[in-house]
């Protein structure tokens, strides 16, 4: 089982690990070992309540496939272990962030000091615009 939370947790079998081998600078033990782990987990055929399905499934997310499936790579450290304790703390992590509950926005007005500090900003910009122009009769 992988803790979500205190109430929520998936069961390994909904998760399932691909060893790759890495990409990138390592030398001979890139070519011949699979230290790199590819996680897939299927949002539609978990247990997840579906509350959380919901919101992973409108997440805006690159790791999210349109098919509802979490795709994360993980190949930063030397030995797949590793790598697959990353890739599960990553997707720990993105479930926790659909469970938080945004606040909504309360609009306000703006203050008097805000107003006075654009205004004053505004004129001096203004004053700066004008002593760029052809000196004029009237100057």
């Amino acid at each position: 089982m992988l803790p979500i939370s205190s109430r929520v947790s998936i069961p390994l079998q909904e998760i399932q690990l691909q060893a790759v081998r890495s990409q990138g600078a390592g030398g001979q033990n890139v070519n011949k070992v699979s230290t790199a782990v590819h996680l897939f987990f299927d949002i539609r055929a978990s247990s997840l309540p579906e509350v959380y399905k919901e919101r992973l499934l409108n997440k805006k997310d690159r790791r999210i496939s349109p098919g509802g499936i979490v795709i994360i790579k993980s190949q930063e450290a030397r030995t797949q272990e590793t790598n697959r304790e990353k890739a599960l703390n990553r997707l720990k992590e993105l479930i926790k962030e659909v469970m938080q509950v945004r606040k909504s926005r309360r609009a306000t007005s703006p203050t008097r000091g805000s107003k006075e500090r654009r205004l004053q900003a505004k004129d001096t910009r203004s004053k700066t615009k004008k002593f760029r122009r052809r000196p004029g009769m009237d100057d």
